[in-house]
């Protein structure tokens, strides 16, 4: 019998308690034997964060999760799930408009690799409004920068040792 493999993609940059939120939901809901955490290379995209700090974090913050693995992939998420034998894709949504983002790139994903299927999961509500991309802007623009309180909120312990060497 062979091994169930789920993906869960995205540039974690950086890497939120909204992503760590999925990750612990994904654990719970989801019948599998290896989550992959996905760190997608655009080179088209800018990101804040190298993509060796990302590893850092991610290798981090899924201690917890013995059954999943860190790994980085450029190209098509459809063909990289398919090349591992992954079964499914799994795919965060905090608004409604991400859902229709989400949805076109999980028909083309069907087209690409049929034996994937897309799963999405609602964020949590406490985290609807976060995206990487907030939380870097918010540290790098505040003045006084913001509490690691406040932080926390937001963010890993180790996502916060990050963002302050960053910012």
């Amino acid at each position: 019998m062979s091994e169930k493999i789920i993906v869960f993609p995205a540039s974690f940059d950086p890497v939120t308690n909204g992503h760590m939120d999925l990750i612990d939901r994904i654990s719970r809901s989801l019948d599998f034997d290896q989550l992959i955490v996905a760190i997608g290379v655009n080179p088209t995209k800018g990101t804040r964060f190298t993509l060796e700090e990302r590893i850092e974090m991610l290798t981090e913050v899924i201690k917890p999760y013995p059954y999943a693995t860190v790994d980085q992939y450029s190209g098509l998420t459809a063909q990289y799930a398919a090349s591992l034998g992954a079964s499914a894709i799994v795919r965060g949504l905090r608004v409604f408009s991400d859902f229709e983002y989400e949805f076109q790139m999980a028909r083309m994903n069907r087209k690409l690799a049929p034996s994937v299927e897309t799963i999405f999961m609602m964020a949590d509500l406490k985290y609807a409004h976060l995206s990487s991309t907030l939380v870097s802007e918010v540290m790098e623009m505040s003045n006084p920068k913001v509490t690691d309180e406040f932080l926390l909120e937001m963010v890993p312990p180790i996502t916060i040792q990050f963002l302050k060497k960053k910012f």
